[in-house]
């Protein structure tokens, strides 16, 4: 039985809700919420119900240096970066639960612990990986601790709450990159649709416009994070080891040349940089061409 402050993960309608409301998205953070229950559950040897929250809990620590970031890469079927963000007392918890230990509160949480959590990340990311391939068929998840946050901006974010009593319970942030919730979206709803097997008599038809712009349209609320690259620079390995706060490097490029415009490290366009309200920003003057 639960309350008003988090959600059954079994039902689908509301892990959708505490996913920004992407249905795709909330599938995808239900998988993770069952996955947790089931391996806590086996590891604690007794039952630990995990829910997604419908909003950021009120009593979520407040972001501190201590915090463990697990970064997850998706590869496979489905492309893009998700991110596991955990309080330290949430890591301590279940660093303590993976490595057989009483919970002790007021205990360190020690390099021990951190990669405790990253092993059990990987556990669970291997039940994750079968869940996901009835519906997005084969996904590779690799997951690494981070020194802070990721670089990118979290597309889709839900907190998972470990356990029944909110006094009690575990608190964890999942995040989603853009390219993920992309990949979400696309892969199911193409696994969704049924399969036509051309023959002589019927052969293949070919993507008509309609088809083509509703996959689009799946696509155009999609935040994507874009680089501003004013140049380069290959250094030797010695030069990297030499440099100091007020070091110069020198870039290939002039003052007055463009800037390039990257997406996802593509280059989509070139303008000049400007400086709007305190703050940088870029005028297009061109736009390349799409390759072919």
């Amino acid at each position: 039985m639960t309350d008003d402050t988090h959600l059954s993960p079994s039902s689908p309608a509301p892990a959708a809700a505490s996913a920004n409301a992407l249905p795709e998205a909330g599938a995808f953070v239900g998988i993770w919420v069952d996955s947790l229950t089931q391996v806590l559950g086996q590891i604690s040897g007794s039952p630990l119900p995990c829910f997604a929250l419908s909003e950021p809990p009120a009593e979520a620590p407040a972001a501190n240096a201590a915090d463990l970031w697990i970064v997850c890469a998706c590869s496979g079927s489905l492309r893009g970066e998700m991110s596991l963000h955990l309080p330290p007392a949430t890591a301590l918890r279940l660093g303590q639960m993976f490595m057989s230990e009483p919970p002790m509160p007021e205990a360190e949480l020690t390099a021990d612990y951190r990669e405790a959590v990253v092993e059990l990340a990987r556990q669970i990311g291997g039940l994750v990986a079968s869940e996901l391939k009835p519906v997005w068929g084969e996904v590779q998840l690799r997951f690494d601790a981070s020194a802070g946050a990721p670089s990118w901006p979290a597309s889709s974010a839900v907190w998972i709450q470990a356990g029944e009593d909110p006094a009690t319970a575990s608190l964890l942030e999942v995040q989603l990159s853009a390219a993920l919730v992309a990949g979400l979206r696309v892969e199911k709803t193409e696994t969704a649709k049924p399969v036509f097997i051309p023959t002589a008599s019927a052969p293949l038809p070919p993507p008509t416009s309609d088809d083509s712009n509703a996959k689009l349209a799946l696509l155009m609320d999609v935040e994507l994070a874009i680089t501003l690259r004013f140049g380069s620079r290959r250094l030797l390995l010695r030069e990297l080891l030499d440099l100091n706060p007020g070091t110069v490097i020198d870039l290939d490029r002039q003052v007055q040349e463009p800037v390039d415009v990257l997406l996802d490290g593509r280059l989509v366009a070139r303008g000049e940089v400007v400086v709007l309200d305190g703050n940088y920003g870029v005028r297009v003057t061109e736009v390349t061409p799409a390759s072919p």
